[in-house]
């Protein structure tokens, strides 16, 4: 099982992030994800398969052959885990919402 904190590392990178989500649309080909990271934040083609390695070797995501092309698709098993994770901290920001809801409501009562 991935722990949160290694989660948290893999993707603590900018880069991983904005690859999962050129990802979270469904499977694009490595060459068009390399194109991309390339483009928006300057680094080789080599480096960019590094990262693309890192997803893949902590099970973010999955990696499959069609002829010469190698299509990356997310493994949303780890994102799973920090769902879970996150879950405990979770009714701290619903706390919230939940009484900006209320404001709200109450704000439309008092114009109406």
């Amino acid at each position: 099982m991935l722990g949160g904190v290694h989660a948290f590392d893999v993707l603590g990178d900018p880069v991983r992030r904005r690859i999962l989500e050129l990802l979270a649309d469904g499977e694009r080909p490595a060459g068009e994800l390399t194109s991309v990271i390339r483009e928006e934040f300057g680094i080789s083609q080599p480096g960019v398969s590094q990262h693309l390695r890192v997803l893949r070797e902590n099970g973010f995501t999955t990696v499959r052959a069609e002829g010469a092309r190698r299509l990356y698709a997310v493994d949303p098993a780890p994102l799973q885990e920090i769902d879970v994770w996150l879950a405990r901290y979770r009714r701290f920001w619903t706390q919230r919402l939940d009484a900006l809801g209320t404001e709200l409501a109450r704000g439309r009562r008092s114009r109406s």
